[in-house]
């Protein structure tokens, strides 16, 4: 028996503590321990989703393909995010998919762009300034990208992951006053220990529904939280 979770049961993680992620962000509280608690279980998504955009860049085919994939529904996952977040359909807010999609382009231009790196990394700092407009703004930008620059180099990827989880922390605890308010934002380091401890490389079952659950499910569960957050 295959110790260790697969690419799939991790991608399931990441999806279910997005749920609940959304879930206390509509409708309780960071006073309430429930807020606090779904929380701490949503940090998970982002820097999961980010270490399997680099494991889908690493492996696929055609990362034209993948961007254009990402691209088509980040724009259809756009009004049901606006709506989630403000209860309007079209505003400035994109979803995590808009973000991921600016983590792929980054990672491509890192690793194949034929221009010199200055011109890399002017480009790059475009496409993090981009991310705020984003789920998960930045840091699911640099995630991928220095696990696809350190690929060959275990413990460097490995250490450079934790520290940008750690900025990450240190970035999410600012916005919160008085601090406690943020404590959920510890949980966010349980997402390497899961990534580098747990995950034991394979990739899961290859059916088609693994691949397409995220994309459709995304913007879907966005529609109905939003309708009961701002219609019921």
């Amino acid at each position: 028996m295959t110790r260790g979770l697969n690419r799939n049961q991790l991608k399931y993680i990441a999806i279910a503590a997005m749920v609940m992620d959304h879930v206390a962000w509509a409708f309780f509280p960071l006073s309430m321990w429930q807020g606090q608690a779904l929380h701490f279980v949503g940090r998970l998504t982002g820097p999961i989703m980010a270490f399997f955009l680099a494991e889908g860049y690493l492996h696929t085919r055609s990362p034209g393909k993948y961007a254009a994939r990402l691209a088509v529904f980040a724009l259809l996952s756009w009004p049901t995010f606006s709506y989630f977040e403000t209860g309007r359909w079209f505003g400035p807010y994109f979803g995590v998919i808009y973000t991921l999609l600016l983590g792929l382009l980054a990672v491509w231009i890192w690793d194949r762009a034929p221009v010199h790196v200055v011109c890399k990394v002017l480009l790059i700092g475009g496409l993090c300034w981009l991310s705020k407009w984003g789920d998960w703004p930045y840091f699911d930008v640099l995630w991928p990208l220095v696990l696809v620059m350190f690929r060959d180099e275990t413990w460097k990827k490995r250490l450079l992951f934790v520290l940008i989880t750690a900025v990450a922390w240190y970035w999410c605890m600012r916005l919160y006053h008085p601090w406690q308010r943020g404590l959920f934002n510890a949980g966010i380091f349980a997402a390497p220990a899961l990534l580098f401890l747990a995950y034991n490389g394979e990739r899961g079952s290859a059916a088609p529904f693994h691949r397409w659950f995220f994309y459709v499910f995304y913007p879907a569960h966005l529609l109905a939280l939003g309708l009961l957050r701002w219609v019921w």
